[in-house]
């Protein structure tokens, strides 16, 4: 019997119906379905397609289906409530919040340093002993006005930048370039917001604010990592935004850090109270808002959406202010910024990716593999099947709780290394705890969900 027949036996077991045509799995049982983007080489695990099924059949409070697609791609794994690697659309009047859950707009950014590695690693210890001050060791000194966090959550990233006062990190920021930098963040201006979303600390009126969580990178899997552009893979795309081969690049994994969490739990929270009194309680314990509801909650999720969006900015400008100390010039630029745990309003859908990055036709896409794994830059190329999404990285193949079973690996000898003030996270995230980037970019070249632009190495990884 093939692994496939096993496989499906297995399934059928949970009443689940398996099926695999053309690389693509096709999984429903009595009350929904979902498609899965996923290399034979790859496990497909019954409690991450239970998860996605459990969201595929949400309904509203009025019985009606919440959900008009599923589907899921190749970094498809279990996580705590949704699957990583999922995306779920809805209509334009609906949301699922515990779709996306409290790491709201955990994304990435990438900046190019305009210097190649030839010219940084002759400073590589000064370079780093700086960075892990700024990164991990809290020299931060990041007085932000209150107003300019309302202006955040009021009325966007443009309003943010025009009230930050001249101090701090903020003195010796680019404001000109920062604002040019918003229109290469992918949905960035179709997020809403309201300051009365967000905790009292952040617009109480005080004249500054030093919050304890902007411009840090937060656990797990979330990282700051040099990187090298190894290959080159469309020159035109790749020259275009400025990724020269030899070049050190920077990309930052972080999201909305208790921002997120505040609005996240509260409105996971809400859209349970709201369930009706006497309509039956979903088995699944998932609960979908509708009306003025939904319109409220994407209102909330936008004020911790754009706070990731500051906190990355910091981490990058704090990276820039290094680099330029070091070596006496700031030419970076950024690439691009994309989200990965995000409601985004698109093609009449509200589209819910969990673990999954935006890929529509021409838009860039950043899909890490692991610490010592390679990542990529992509185009997406807008498959409508897909949901105009991709993966978000590689995926894990151990989960975290579980990795102490890893057999160790001697890393005498390699290219890369993690910088770490922990070090259960060399542990936790060693590139054995994830699945190989290979096959997961293959799959959704192949299936015409992306074209890569480049492959860029990791050098060194800095995890908090």
């Amino acid at each position: 019997m093939s692994h496939f027949h096993r496989l499906q036996r297995a399934f059928a077991r949970a009443r689940i119906d398996l099926r695999l045509e053309d690389g693509i799995y096709t999984v429903r049982n009595e009350r929904a379905q979902a498609t899965i983007l996923l290399p034979a080489s790859l496990p497909l695990e019954e409690k991450a397609v239970r998860q996605l099924l459990d969201f595929a059949s949400v309904k509203t409070p009025d019985g009606d289906d919440a959900v008009c697609a599923a589907c899921a791609t190749p970094d498809f794994h279990p996580g705590t409530i949704a699957p990583v690697g999922a995306v779920v659309a809805t209509p334009a009047d609906v949301v699922i919040p515990a779709a996306i859950g409290t790491d709201i707009n955990c994304g990435m950014r990438l900046i190019t340093t305009g210097l190649s590695l030839a010219q940084v690693a002759p400073h590589q210890t000064a370079l780093i002993a700086r960075l892990k001050a700024a990164l991990l060791k809290n020299a931060r000194n990041v007085p932000t006005p209150t107003q300019a966090f309302q202006a955040l959550f009021d009325a966007g990233p443009l309003a943010f930048i025009d009230r930050l006062a001249p101090e701090g990190l903020w003195a010796g920021v680019d404001r000109d370039r920062l604002a040019a930098e918003v229109a290469r963040c992918v949905g960035l201006d179709s997020l809403d917001g309201h300051s009365r979303h967000a905790p009292h600390a952040y617009v109480d009126g005080r004249e500054r604010y030093r919050d304890p969580c902007l411009g840090t990178p937060g656990g797990g899997n979330h990282f700051v990592e040099l990187q090298v552009v190894e290959r080159v893979l469309d020159r035109h795309a790749a020259y275009a935004h400025g990724l020269r081969v030899g070049d050190v690049v920077v990309m930052i994994h972080s999201g909305s850090r208790d921002m997120g969490f505040h609005v996240g739990a509260r409105w996971m929270d809400r859209a349970r109270e709201a369930w009706p009194a006497g309509v039956r309680h979903p088995e699944s314990r998932l609960y979908a808002l509708t009306g003025p509801l939904a319109g409220e909650y994407l209102e909330a999720m936008g004020v911790a959406a754009r706070y990731a969006w500051a906190n990355r900015v910091v981490l990058a400008e704090m990276v820039r202010r290094e680099f330029a100390l070091c070596f006496g010039a700031d030419d970076t630029h950024l690439v691009v910024d994309v989200p990965h745990n995000v409601v985004l309003r698109e093609h009449g859908l509200n589209i819910h990716r969990k673990g999954s990055t935006p890929a529509h036709e021409g838009q860039l896409a950043l899909i890490p593999g692991s610490m010592g794994d390679g990542s990529y830059v992509a185009l997406g190329r807008g498959h409508p099947d897909w949901l105009w999404s991709c993966s978000h990285g590689a995926g894990r193949r151990v989960r975290r709780q579980e990795t102490r079973r890893l057999q160790p690996v001697d890393r005498e000898g390699a290219d890369w290394h993690c910088v770490t003030l922990r070090e259960e996270r060399r542990i936790e995230e060693a590139p054995e705890a994830y699945k190989p980037i290979g096959p997961v970019i293959e799959a959704q070249t192949e299936a015409g969900l992306i074209d890569a632009v480049v492959k860029l190495r990791p050098w060194v990884t800095f995890k908090a």
